[in-house]
């Protein structure tokens, strides 16, 4: 077991990125030796409430700059004022005094005159003055760098007249090193400032960042400017990564990137990710190139160039496993256009790591003299990035595929005991009636032929999925094997007279291959696999009743928007579909899981029964150890326990979202204690009767045994096993794995006393991993 701790698991995040800082590991604010006395400010006789010296969050520290105090630019001495104000004990914003240290950032943007690389770049102005990647400012001029050096300073100086007001100015010898004396102050500047030895009410420094809001500006009108290179937003990475909460409005900030503990907006990244560290791919040791363009594809690809990479992206990127589908640019890409309209090798090659440019190897032997012959094929037209991408491609061939449900009907057959259950459907395909040729030859479409309907008994009176797999609660149906006329699909399967009755919900999960937003026959590369997106069908959900034509009473929970806690939305947000998710499943809502993924299923227990996790040890061919969590088991396939057990790392295998051996998490993207992220907004899990909102009470894991849901909840994201846990959970009216009980119809677990929304322990309270 080693260092694994499965009762108490870290809920820490490891994020996905893990960088070396261009200028060292930076490490996380640590408190700055011994704080002042909290009340005792630089500047005296300041009535008590009208001045801070500490904060309680990031957020409640704002750092404001004015373009026309800041010189960093032309033969002038550098100069620099701004603010700081700080939350006191009533929440009030005041004036921060007594800060003591922090590190000015300035970049800008130039015209690129070469024929390689982005028509404009970025630049650092103090790595152009071969100064590291910003300046410290201090009370004394001097500051001690990573490493121990000591190093000069600007000197920072706070107004006695007006507290919270610092200015900093440069007294040693030449101009500071963040002004570029021949630089244009026609173009963009941005400046940042990060502030240290800052502390909460108990001396303890803040864990985030403080960093001011990034200030784009043009130095010789003094006006506010626009950054044309910006085509990835925050708001972008926070669709998978959480949003920082607490910042004012429109100043979003990333929550949750692992390097260099979080620089927390994409305009930041830049100051040291520019062509200044690009270094190119060639490196073995770092196997990836820093310049932000190249390094950000090839840490979102890194799973996919697993057997391209080497040394350092190998080890901090290898394993990073890009949620949505990896074509569609706009994931990220949601800015201006240049993207798609400024292609050049470095950009590519951060994805496309087995092209050799020098060789031509892997693309087509060309060899392209420049940068500036890339556009001659994929400047537009089919070679263009966002053609050949196919981007948006699933959604223009959304509706290519329709199989709408027309009824569901038990018709006599002559064997004894069995009767037929006669589905018939209406199916297009490219937006006209499927005739019988087509349908006959329907396989050479499909990217998996033994995939149809699905057919599921509904509980009259709480609308789950009936008890058991097969005939006594969901049917599979083939699509296949039918007859087909103009359109109009009739499929017919024999079951067991007595199962076909009440209830049912109907819909298909049929997947097929589409080209040029059509749906085509599927080719097969040299590996076997399909050449084509395979794109899902659109099979709405129809509800009949077996026993009675008449109107249905009930619909499924997990369609029931006022029993359903989980938004899909959200999961299509940083999953961008559900299609890719399930591979050639042909699924594309949650209300098509739940023929597989039901409380329900006892006779089919979970396919991952067990729990690993990565050890610090490797094999002889250096490869990663994994153990399993000794007796930590899961007997089912409920849909909340598969979705907590992934995103939480709590699989078998070696799954890209995991722990390691200190517990701690990898692979998942967002800020874990936000359930937010997947339930909806002000969702209360609990109902009034203190079960759950959803209604439901038990979770089938046998023929005849049966646990509670809000236990199995809790166990499956925790990773609760122990004895104790277990004791908790059964002292609170739970039956756990082991100890399950006989009927489907448990008593509510007495969690929500302590846990409900509200409550001081609530899962609100506990889980609000969204403020910082």
């Amino acid at each position: 077991m080693k260092k694994y701790n499965r009762s108490l698991m870290a809920m820490a995040l490891i994020g996905v990125i893990g960088l070396t800082a261009c200028d060292g590991d930076d490490g996380k604010d640590g408190a700055p030796g011994e704080p002042g006395t909290p009340g005792t400010p630089g500047t005296p006789g300041l009535p008590a409430g009208s001045f801070t010296n500490t904060v309680n969050s990031a957020a409640d520290f704002v750092l404001t700059l004015a373009p026309a105090d800041i010189v960093v630019v032309g033969t002038e001495d550098f100069s620099l004022k701004f603010t700081v104000t700080g939350k006191n004990t009533k929440g009030e914003a005041v004036p921060f005094v007594g800060l003591d240290k922090v590190a000015l950032y300035v970049t800008n943007q130039t015209v690129n005159t070469t024929d390689t690389g982005a028509p404009m770049l970025w630049a650092n102005n103090a790595l152009t003055n071969e100064f590291g990647s910003s300046m410290y400012c201090t009370p004394t001029g001097k500051a001690t760098a990573r490493g121990g050096a000591e190093v000069d300073a600007c000197t920072l100086v706070e107004d006695a007249e007006n507290p919270g007001t610092y200015t900093g100015s440069w007294v040693h010898d030449g101009n500071a090193p963040v002004v570029l004396a021949d630089g244009d102050p026609n173009t963009l500047y941005r400046v940042m400032i990060r502030s240290y030895n800052v502390v909460d009410s108990q001396g303890e420094g803040i864990s985030d960042k403080l960093l001011s809001t990034p200030l784009d500006f043009n130095p010789s009108t003094g006006e506010l400017a626009v950054s044309t290179k910006d085509i990835v937003s925050n708001a972008a990475c926070i669709k998978c990564h959480t949003k920082m909460e607490g910042y004012g409005e429109g100043d979003v900030r990333i929550a949750n990137i692992g390097a260099h503990h979080n620089y927390q907006k994409v305009e930041n990244c830049i100051t040291c990710h520019n062509p200044a560290y690009a270094g190119g791919q060639d490196d073995p040791e770092k196997g990836f190139n820093a310049n932000f363009n190249a390094m950000i594809h090839t840490i979102h690809a890194g799973h996919h160039l697993a057997d391209e990479l080497t040394g350092e992206a190998l080890d901090e990127f290898g394993e990073i496993a890009f949620p949505a589908e990896l074509n569609e640019c706009m994931t990220c890409h949601d800015g201006a256009s240049g993207w798609n309209d400024n292609v050049y090798a470095e950009a590519c090659q951060g994805c496309h790591m087995d092209v050799d440019f020098t060789t031509g190897e892997n693309h087509r032997g060309i060899v392209p003299g420049s940068d500036a012959a890339c556009s001659g094929c994929h400047g537009a037209g089919s070679l263009s990035p966002v053609i050949a991408h196919s981007v948006g491609g699933r959604d223009k061939v959304a509706e290519k595929f329709v199989i709408e449900i027309q009824s569901a009907v038990v018709e006599a057959s002559a064997t004894l005991d069995m009767s037929y259950l006669t589905v018939t459907s209406q199916v297009t395909m490219n937006g006209v009636p499927v005739d019988a040729a087509t349908y006959a030859a329907i396989t050479d479409y499909m990217t998996n032929s033994g995939r149809g309907f699905l057919i599921g008994r509904l509980n009259p009176d709480t609308g789950a999925v009936a008890h058991g797999y097969g005939a006594a609660g969901s049917f599979k149906m083939p699509f296949t094997g039918g007859v087909m006329t103009a359109g109009m699909l009739v499929n017919k399967t024999e079951f067991d007279t007595v199962d076909l009755v009440g209830p049912i919900y109907a819909t298909a999960e049929v997947q097929l291959c589409s080209e040029d937003e059509m749906i085509v026959k599927c080719t097969l590369d040299e590996d076997g696999d399909v050449n084509e997106l395979a794109v899902a069908n659109s099979a709405p959900v129809k509800y009949f009743n077996l026993s009675d034509s008449g109107a249905v009473e009930v619909a499924a929970r997990i369609a029931d928007p006022d029993r359903t806690t989980i938004s899909e939305a959200k999961c299509n947000t940083c999953h961008g579909n559900l299609t890719h998710v399930k591979g050639t499943h042909g699924a594309t809502e949650f209300t098509q899981c739940m023929a597989c993924h039901s409380e329900n299923l006892g006779s089919r227990p979970s396919y991952h029964p067990s729990v690993t996790f990565k050890t610090d040890e490797v094999d002889a061919d250096g490869e990663a150890i994994w153990e399993a969590v000794e007796g930590l088991t899961y007997a089912n396939r409920d849909l909340v326990t598969v979705a907590h057990r992934f995103h939480s790392g709590n699989w078998d295998g070696t799954p890209l979202v995991y722990r390691d051996a200190d517990g701690e998490l990898h692979g998942y993207p967002a800020v874990q204690t936000n359930c937010s992220e997947c339930h909806k907004d002000g969702a209360e899990l609990f109902g009034a009767d203190g079960g759950l909102t959803s209604g439901k009470r038990s979770i089938q894991i046998s023929d005849t045994g049966f646990i509670s849901p809000v236990a199995e909840a809790c166990r499956t994201c925790h990773a609760h096993s122990g004895p104790a846990a277990l004791a908790h959970f059964k002292s609170n009216g739970a039956y756990v794995e082991g100890d399950e009980g006989s009927t489907a119809d448990l008593p509510v677990e007495s969690c929500s006393t302590c846990h409900g929304e509200g409550k001081q322990y609530g899962i609100d309270v506990m889980h609000a991993g969204g403020a910082h």
